[in-house]
């Protein structure tokens, strides 16, 4: 039996064989760590009967041996190990007299699935960690001990064997190990959070610092109180009001983060998701067109922990269907998905934030470099509490998993197609997903990044995630653990092993199966996957259990926001900001056009001025309305291209931040801000080159000595309005390329509700469809400053007036006040219209 010796932080202890050792922060442990990335309970040192080891209990950072997070090590003279972080976590070092011992097991890193690439880290020096037993705490007088009749085993021992998709023993509480125990006192308080001086340290980033406490009443009763949290607390999947309370019993089920905790007697059992959880998908199916078509049929599968799932299929299959259902961004009409045992659509809320979603498009604006977008990313979805230094470390952290560090200052579209989906899938690691979804990630892609994006995910399954990618590739669906393939109608032809797949159908390529489901589209593909010995080994468990056969309705629950409202707003705008100034073709177009347009309206005489005419022509000016006609007409324009593709090229980052807890109004107001701004900008410079030089009035209506700034206001007002139209027409379009022509027709249409080319007031129908433009309220605006309805008057026919032309300031403010109600109800539309955008499950 060799000796070992254990070395921390400078000092050093031989170790017993006769008895283990547990490390973690938990003072009653035998080498207590005070470092939030450990984990109460984090592993356990012991003699294995041939050699020692190192046994991670489900730890939420890892324990880590040669870069490489293991759950086993076998240790020896010359091993090295970390606790919750490969480079500079809390270092233990083993000595003795003979050779170091190798790992039994060769984890594959992310992108070197098969080659048994380990990543050999630098190693840090070892920082000031407490080693010395702590005094006990009130809350932990005896060491906790799991009764022996719970269904969860021997804290760090394996999980109950089950089919995949089974239902739990205890009837729907998650399928893993207890990672920890807190024993709770009459009368106690418990404070949980991600701050150390919390009673229960929560080390995840999506947890608040001050988060939530438990109470444990003289009267039995037990209480658990939300103490404001960012990402909520969840009761059963529902979500409490912030700062609201509820009564726990002994099947009720808390979640805070990525933990899950349970009453047990007085004991507080915790169940951190550490990526090792079943998913599965029993009958769904999903029907349009009120039941008269189904686009998905009566699908079932279940996947197995840590694994890579391929979905694969003729166009029209159902599979992007599919990822919906499953990601629940479009709820089945029946059936459910089931997220270790518990139903997604009805826990979206709480499971939202374990779950990463890759669409087929990028989803981080490509005009910023990837370090810049990463932390504005993540300033949104992790809470207003967390330092700036915690987010800027986990976002480095992300990089150099991808390998994207020596890319991280590059603009994202300067990158090849297979990096950008790197940084895509880096966006959804931030939040440490247990599952991950993509949609066509090799779309586009050569056959050499095609592997390199496919060998990623082989890495991100076997790092403790499950990873399932719809792709019409077919080349590297050997990395896959298993393959679904969808048949046309939208049911399943198989399911299983992907090396079994083309035995199955009875073909030798890929390209033969797809050719047979186009030439025979009638045939039961269904059905003949069902009668097959492959169903009974890889599905038939979960067709045995039938879920209720009830449409699926939308919930109503309070979607908590990492940020508040405030927070949003300003984020976005910065990197709205970033965005614009990071766009330098965008920027010259953004200064010319206003210049263009204001030089347009210099060729008419600058002599006629806006003021009244010489002597001769009787003090008119004919002149004066049509340049306000041009000035105002492009103002119009203006506003309304400045927005018209802002949202329609953002929609699928939209649905994907909405989907992790965006405020729909702070974005809308996020654009609203930056997009006025620039408007406003606009609007001074065309009417500095516009008006500067013309005569003007001797006085205007509200600001007497002002005539000018008094009607550049208006045109100001006018650009933030035909900006908010713009913004309707990008939030109403399918595709960007809708968008141009709705400009231009709305810019014509603009230009003759003027009232300036011909009579509006007075004619029925017309008039009042003119109040909808706001082109007819800023021309009135401007006209009543300079006084229009004299200027233009025929001497030579009766006068007509237009009434909204008066040169009286209460008809300016009201022309103003107009453009304003105008704005607020194109405001209103666009609320409505984002609306449809988002997932349908977040729809209350």
């Amino acid at each position: 039996m060799p000796e070992l010796v254990l070395e921390l932080n400078g000092q050093s202890w031989t170790l017993d064989p006769t008895r283990s050792y547990s490390l973690g922060r938990d003072p009653q442990g035998d080498f207590v760590l005070q470092d939030s990335r450990v984990s109460w309970r984090h592993a356990t040192v012991r003699w294995g009967g041939q050699s020692w080891v190192v046994e991670d209990h489900g730890s939420t950072n890892g324990t880590y041996a040669q870069g490489q997070r293991v759950q086993q090590q076998l240790l020896g003279p010359g091993t090295v190990i970390h606790l919750g972080n490969a480079t500079d976590g809390p270092r233990l070092s083993f000595t003795g007299g003979a050779e170091p011992y190798q790992s039994q097991q060769t984890a594959a890193m992310p992108y070197q699935s098969g080659q048994g690439a380990a990543y050999q880290s630098q190693q840090a020096p070892a920082a000031p960690y407490q080693s010395q037993q702590a005094p006990a705490t009130p809350y932990q007088q005896q060491p906790p001990q799991i009764p022996a009749t719970t269904p969860y085993g021997q804290p760090g021992g394996p999980p109950p064997q089950q089919p995949a998709g089974a239902p739990p023993a205890d009837g729907g509480q998650p399928n893993n190990g207890a990672t920890s125990l807190h024993q709770f006192a009459v009368g106690q308080v418990t404070r949980i959070g991600r701050a150390l001086e919390n009673e229960l340290v929560v080390p995840d980033l999506q947890v608040s610092r001050l988060h939530a406490e438990f109470q444990a009443h003289s009267d039995g009763r037990f209480e658990i109180h939300d103490m404001g949290s960012h990402n909520g607390t969840y009761v059963n999947g529902q979500q409490l009001p912030k700062n609201g309370r509820a009564n726990l019993g002994p099947n009720d089920t808390v979640g805070i983060g990525h933990s899950t905790f349970r009453l047990v007697g007085n004991q507080l059992q915790e169940f951190v998701d550490t990526g090792e959880v079943s998913f599965s998908a029993r009958h769904l199916t999903v029907q349009v067109n009120n039941g008269q078509t189904t686009i998905l049929n009566d699908v079932s599968f279940g996947v197995p922990e840590k694994s890579l799932i391929g979905v694969i299929g003729p166009s029209g299959s159902g599979k992007s269907t599919l990822l919906r259902a499953l990601t629940g961004y479009r709820p089945a009409t029946y059936g459910e998905v089931l997220y270790d045992h518990r139903n997604l659509y009805t826990h979206f809320a709480e499971l939202r934030h374990r779950i990463g979603l890759v669409p087929q498009d990028d989803i981080l604006h490509t005009a910023l470099p990837i370090r810049q977008a990463l932390r504005l990313a993540a300033q949104l979805r992790f809470p207003g509490d967390v330092a700036v230094a915690e987010r800027n470390n986990r976002v480095e952290e992300v990089l150099a998993e991808l390998k994207l560090l020596p890319h991280a200052d590059k603009r994202i579209s300067s990158l090849s197609g297979g990096q950008r989906k790197r940084v895509s899938v880096a966006l959804e690691l931030l939040t440490k997903p247990s599952l991950i979804f993509l949609d066509e990630p090799t779309s586009g892609l050569d056959p050499g990044m095609d592997r390199d994006v496919m060998q990623l995910l082989r890495g991100l399954a076997d790092d403790g995630r499950t990873v399932l990618v719809v792709t019409h590739s077919v080349a590297e669906l050997g990395l896959c653990d298993r393959v679904l393939v969808m048949a046309p109608g939208g049911g399943v032809a198989y399911f299983g092993a992907p090396d079994e797949a083309l035995n199955f159908f009875g073909y030798d390529n890929w390209a033969d199966v797809f050719s047979a489901f186009e030439n025979y589209r009638d045939y039961d593909w269904m059905g003949r996957w069902r009668g097959s010995q492959h169903y009974q080994m890889y599905a038939a468990d979960l067709d045995a259990v039938q879920p209720q056969a009830a449409p699926y309705q939308p919930m109503g629950v309070i979607q908590q926001k990492a940020q508040t409202w405030g927070s949003q707003v300003l984020t976005l705008m910065r990197r709205y900001a970033a965005v614009i100034l990071a766009d330098k073709g965008f920027l010259g177009l953004t200064v010319a056009l206003p210049v263009i347009l204001g030089l347009v309206s210099l060729a008419i005489p600058a002599d006629s001025g806006l003021g009244y005419g010489p002597p001769e022509n009787g003090l008119r000016n004919g002149d004066a309305s049509i340049v306000l006609l041009v000035l105002v007409v492009g103002m119009c324009f203006s506003g309304a291209a400045n927005a018209v593709r802002e949202l329609i090229k953002e929609r699928v980052i939209y649905e994907r931040e909405r989907a992790v807890g965006l405020s729909r109004s702070a974005y809308l107001m996020s654009k609203v801000f930056v997009l006025g701004i620039v408007t406003v900008l606009q609007g001074a410079i065309l009417c500095v080159i516009g008006l500067a030089p013309r005569e003007m009035p001797e006085e205007g209506v509200l600001f007497t000595s002002s005539p000018a700034v008094e009607m550049s206001l208006v045109i100001m007002v006018l650009g933030c309005t035909s900006m908010m139209i713009g913004l309707v027409i990008s939030a109403l379009v399918r595709t960007s390329e809708m968008t141009m022509p709705l400009l231009v027709m709305i810019s014509v249409v603009q230009l003759v509700f003027t009232g300036a080319l011909f009579q509006v007031h007075g004619t029925l129908g017309v008039e009042q469809l003119a109040w909808l433009m706001p082109s007819r309220w800023a021309l009135a605006g401007a006209g009543t400053t300079v006084d229009l309805n004299t200027l233009t008057a025929s001497p030579t026919e009766e006068p007509d007036p237009d009434p909204l032309w008066k040169h009286e300031a209460g008809f300016w403010l009201l022309d103003v006040t107009a453009l304003l109600v105008l704005a607020v109800i194109c405001g209103f539309l666009v609320m409505k219209f984002l609306r449809r955008h988002e997932p349908e499950v977040m729809r209350a």
